[in-house]
């Protein structure tokens, strides 16, 4: 039986160095107690069983290298997660952002797609999605391929289901799907304004402006120096009066920025202040 952690501390930063140098992908402002756990993780499910044999498979394998990025960076995510905040998107955000005659919204770190999807929908019943565009942005390529085909098993459908009525869903949600089999393939109508790429919080500039980021769950992985400057590269990317949603355990209140903005609602959503 393996041990539960096989790596020691040394060995994550000679790891972090050796994925740096070799790939160019820059853990080193990762939480190292959160990397070492995910480290060992993978040690478990592909059955290393010491450091030496994961680093030579990953300096030795790029295919293996995708792997390990993958689980590295993979955000667990559902539809509708944290109905609650949804419905603050729902009842407060997004009447104010329709009367904009174009409205940007970035998802972050949007992993394989379910929260850009459920933006969609909630753009759709609220008669805005025809002027909308959703820009869902991750680091890792190949959770954007599953983003794009729409495609998710159909055993979760119960779950998204309910996290969609308890925030405020109008519809029956099987409406915006199709079942075949054992999976369901959302609505092609919901790609329609959705903009998928890759883009590293880490390392890549700004590259539009919006009224609305949505970052949530990813800024917990982060040291507090690499969140100030993601912190900044979204104040760099967010109109005046625009908003900044984040994840449960994220909070600006403590980043440089905060007194540029205001939490209007205690679901992680802050705006944005005028300052011209």
């Amino acid at each position: 039986m393996l041990e539960p952690s096989i790596i020691k501390d040394e060995e994550v930063e000679y790891l972090i160095k050796d994925v740096y140098d070799m790939y160019g992908y820059d853990f080193s402002e990762y939480s190292r107690a959160s990397f070492k756990r995910r480290v060992n993780r993978i040690c478990l499910i592909d059955r290393f069983t010491s450091f030496a044999e994961l680093r030579y498979t990953i300096l030795n394998d790029p295919e293996y290298l995708k792997r390990f990025i993958e689980e590295i960076t993979v955000n667990v995510t559902e539809m509708f997660r944290d109905p609650l905040f949804f419905k603050a998107l729902r009842e407060k955000i997004l009447p104010q952002l329709g009367t904009y005659p174009l409205i940007r919204i970035w998802v972050a770190g949007c992993s394989t797609g379910e929260e850009a999807y459920s933006i969609a929908i909630l753009l759709k019943e609220a008669n805005l999605y025809h002027k909308s565009l959703i820009y869902g942005t991750d680091l890792n390529p190949s959770v954007l391929e599953k983003a794009r085909s729409g495609v998710f098993p159909l055993q979760q459908m119960k779950l998204y289901s309910e996290n969609y009525i308890l925030s405020g869903g109008k519809k029956d949600f099987s409406d915006y799907y199709t079942a075949n089999y054992d999976s369901v393939k959302f609505d092609k109508s919901l790609q329609e304004k959705l903009i998928l790429s890759t883009h590293n919080l880490v390392s890549d500039s700004s590259f539009n402006s919006f009224q609305l980021i949505i970052c949530r769950n990813v800024l917990i992985y982060f040291d507090r120096g690499l969140q100030e400057r993601v912190f900044r590269l979204f104040d760099n990317s967010l109109e005046n009066l625009g908003f900044l949603a984040l994840g449960a355990k994220e909070t600006l209140r403590f980043s440089k920025l905060d007194e540029n903005y205001h939490q209007i609602d205690d679901q992680r959503i802050w705006k944005k202040l005028d300052h011209n």
